[in-house]
């Protein structure tokens, strides 16, 4: 299979669920504004211009949590997701979708805001309002976590790949953890993770 990807984006999911069941890859690395990614060939593969997208035969698949989601179901072979009539399914079936429903379209609103617009379009009070509400984001995976959990649905799962990735990102953006002590050990554990490192060094 064939991950097209660029460091620091959400493509990184799907090189560290590789590296977590251990699965052969190949990558196709870009770098974000790359003119290649806007050519009529990528194009095909993702209408939007953007990574990741993974090409498994002729079967080409774009988001990442759909990416998780496809790998898992098809090549995974039951592992980092619990069974559909375990008690922790439902868990991860939310939690694998959090990411992208509440978080990460803060995260994109100030990475856009301050990193990514020309200081004369940036907008203060946007990024005021998207951290204020990432930050409360992240407030129920503290509460969460805080019941005693290392992961967010049992043990280690993709629903970790996804929200968990969420939150490193959050800490990046200096999202304020004083007050989140499980978050920030979360992540700790996260990042310390030997796939999750290896995905970081793919590109």
């Amino acid at each position: 299979m064939l991950i097209h990807h660029a460091a620091n984006t959400r493509s990184v999911r799907a090189v560290w669920l590789f590296e977590e069941l251990g699965l052969p890859y190949d990558l196709k690395v870009y770098k974000l504004g790359d003119p290649a990614m806007r050519s009529p060939e990528y194009l095909k593969l993702h209408p939007l211009g953007r990574v990741p997208a993974l090409e498994d035969g002729d079967c080409t698949i774009f988001e990442s949590g759909a990416i998780v989601e496809y790998v898992l179901a098809r090549y995974g072979e039951g592992r980092l997701r619990p069974a559909i009539d375990a008690p922790e399914f439902p868990a991860y079936l939310q939690w694998l979708h959090y990411a992208e429903g509440m978080m990460m379209p803060q995260v994109n609103v100030i990475v856009v805001e301050t990193m990514f617009l020309p200081p004369e379009r940036r907008n203060a009070d946007n990024v005021a309002r998207a951290t204020k509400l990432l930050n409360r984001m992240l407030t129920a995976v503290e509460a969460t976590l805080a019941e005693g959990r290392e992961y967010l649905a049992g043990g280690f799962s993709g629903a970790d790949i996804m929200t968990g990735h969420a939150c490193i990102a959050a800490g990046r953006l200096k999202a304020d953890l004083s007050n989140k002590p499980h978050v920030a050990a979360y992540i700790g554990r996260l990042t310390e993770r030997p796939a999750y490192r290896r995905a970081m060094q793919a590109a």
